[in-house]
């Protein structure tokens, strides 16, 4: 069952779409540090990230100071809602350097 799925590689890429396994968004060579779900909030303009990969885990937005996002999504905000008690939201948009690349 495909799932509106998100990962961020090591290298800085932001990946998304609907597929069965967070691995289905990996490139050879690719090496995942955290992903999760997403959806889109038109009414806000960004889109919300939120939870965690099985088998990647929570994203690791410290081992970042730059993201490289599709230029299909430039434009939108960029929210990482964490769903417990321990963090604050993350603005991945304000927190990070955004680099769109086609």
């Amino acid at each position: 069952m495909s799932l509106p799925k998100f990962i961020i590689t090591k290298d800085g890429y932001f990946r998304l779409g609907m597929v069965n396994q967070h691995k289905d968004l990996l490139k050879p060579g690719d090496q995942c540090i955290g992903g999760g779900y997403y959806h889109f909030d038109f009414v806000s303009n960004r889109i919300v990230l939120d939870r965690s990969s099985y088998d990647f885990g929570r994203p690791n937005w410290f081992l970042l100071e730059v993201l490289k996002v599709p230029s299909v999504y430039k434009g939108l905000r960029i929210v990482y809602l964490y769903d417990d008690r321990y963090h604050d939201d993350f603005d991945v948009s304000e927190e990070l350097t955004i680099e769109y690349y086609d």
